[in-house]
């Protein structure tokens, strides 16, 4: 199984993605759409929240609720993301204990968080000329 995205930019720093039957347009200058880096930020939010569910429901504390989460991304003086900080906020209670099981746990299970594993490199082939 293979996740394949199109990325198409005509002139300039945008790019619009087409994603199965979803349109989603990124600007690295962050002028007209988000940025690379919130999107990736977003994408690790998003990704997060399931793996937090599914943490808790395997952790025996049960439906967290309504999830909030702040995502902050530090850059580092090349703009490039150095640090990467999540505020949780959860319905349900959980002591401390508890807390740091579920997110053990969301961290085995967040795909986002386990791509961004230093090993992980793109295979890249170029062909020029080709429009």
């Amino acid at each position: 199984m293979s996740k394949n995205v199109i990325t198409i930019s005509k002139e300039g720093y945008k790019a619009d993605n087409d994603i199965r039957d979803f349109d989603l347009t990124i600007d690295a200058t962050g002028e007209e759409a988000p940025d690379t880096l919130e999107i990736l930020l977003a994408a690790y939010g998003s990704c997060y929240v399931p793996a937090l569910r599914v943490g808790a429901e395997q952790r025996d504390v049960g439906d967290l609720g309504r999830i909030e989460i702040d995502v902050s991304g530090d850059l580092n003086d090349d703009d490039k993301l150095e640090a990467v900080e999540f505020t949780i906020r959860t319905e349900t209670e959980m002591d401390d204990e508890q807390a740091d099981e579920v997110v053990a746990r969301a961290n085995e299970l967040c795909k986002v968080h386990d791509a961004l594993k230093s090993e992980l490199k793109a295979s890249i082939a170029v062909e020029s000329g080709a429009f």
